[in-house]
């Protein structure tokens, strides 16, 4: 793979920001973009872990890849005593790396089923990297019918101009993306008319990444201010607010980047479709709402610095959630590979997810 932009078929998989090699992964910092592409080779899983906590690699599907080929890199630098041990604790050390996206334990699950049938450390090696390749071939296969799903959905017949927050493109996944994905499709289809980027702070993933990314890609985005979406839609200026997940429970309840919820408060108001494109994986039956999600909260000088510069008083107490939860009841429809649930409760969640 190459970090440049590349093509499955017709379509622009938008930019690569996972490189498998084998014996090593590499992992684009997203910390740096949009000033430097820099990439970081990996030779273990707690190099692995330790990008996942620093948000070198972020977005849920992207997360859950790269544990996937960290519990690979694992088996392969295994010492070869007690390898099992040193796999496990691996898988351990992974699923610690943050609490939030589903995704993450999805894949430690699948290397682990994988895992408990080997029965040799050659064995190990080669099954579960077999694993990992799968999981992240899967996920872009995923994207691409998600993005065809959200279209049929649609069913536009002029082009229209939507709102995303944060970044759910190739960067945040295995290629192309979730809901950066149906606007790719958008765009391939001509039905696309500009894309508002809210700038998602305190990381500015908005700014930094999704800017980047679509205008890189030659996909027209003006971006906004997180204040700044309520206006929009009182201007009518969008038909859809488009955006990703990182952990759906059963009855239909999303956790999403901070300020999601408020998105789909206003979207209500002003008549705007709400959608969340997240593949299967990020659907946690289990739970039963969205009071049952771990909310990750991270340290306060996140919300008083950027890159290093004091944008506050340095002793001011903060309040420092990454996630939200938007209820069942605020979401028009949520769109994964497997199929569309239109206005998500209990029953529409099962039917789908069984």
């Amino acid at each position: 793979m190459s970090k440049n932009s590349v093509s499955s078929g017709e379509r622009s998989i938008g930019t690569v920001a996972i490189r498998w090699h084998g014996g090593s992964l590499e992992l684009l910092d997203q910390r740096l973009l949009p000033d430097e592409e820099h990439w970081i080779t990996l030779e273990g899983a707690s190099g692995v872990a330790q990008c996942i906590r620093d948000m070198v690699v972020r977005g849920a599907p992207a997360i859950g890849i790269s544990a996937a080929y960290g519990v690979a890199l694992a088996a392969r630098h295994a010492g070869g005593g007690d390898w099992k041990a040193e796999i496990k604790q691996a898988i351990r050390e992974l699923a610690a790396a943050r609490p939030t996206a589903v995704n993450l334990f999805w894949a430690l699950q699948e290397m682990e089923r994988e895992f408990a049938c080997c029965h040799s450390l050659d064995e190990a090696v080669k099954r579960l990297a077999t694993t990992a390749v799968r999981i992240h071939e899967e996920d872009l296969a995923a994207n691409l019918a998600m993005a065809d799903n959200a279209l049929e959905h649609m069913a536009a017949e002029k082009p229209f101009s939507v709102l995303t927050h944060c970044n759910t493109g190739a960067l945040a996944t295995g290629g192309y993306g979730t809901a950066l994905g149906v606007i790719r499709r958008l765009h391939e289809a001509k039905l696309l008319k500009d894309v508002y980027a809210d700038e998602t702070r305190p990381w500015l993933q908005g700014s930094r990444l999704t800017a980047w990314e679509l205008s890189r890609d030659g996909i027209p985005v003006t971006l906004n201010a997180d204040g700044a979406a309520a206006a929009i839609m009182a201007a009518g200026k969008v038909r859809w607010v488009i955006v990703g997940a990182d952990r759906i429970t059963a009855n239909g309840d999303v956790a999403n980047k901070i300020g999601t919820y408020s998105l789909a408060v206003l979207a209500r108001h002003h008549k705007v479709g709400f959608m969340v494109v997240a593949p299967s994986s990020t659907v946690d039956m289990s739970l039963e709402s969205g009071k049952d999600i771990p909310i990750e909260e991270r340290e306060g000088s996140e919300l008083r610095q950027v890159r290093g510069m004091s944008i506050a008083p340095a002793g001011v107490k903060v309040f420092n959630p990454v996630f939200d939860v938007t209820p069942a009841s605020l979401i028009d429809v949520i769109v994964t590979e497997k199929g569309v649930v239109s206005t998500p409760n209990l029953t529409g969640m099962r039917s789908l997810f069984r």
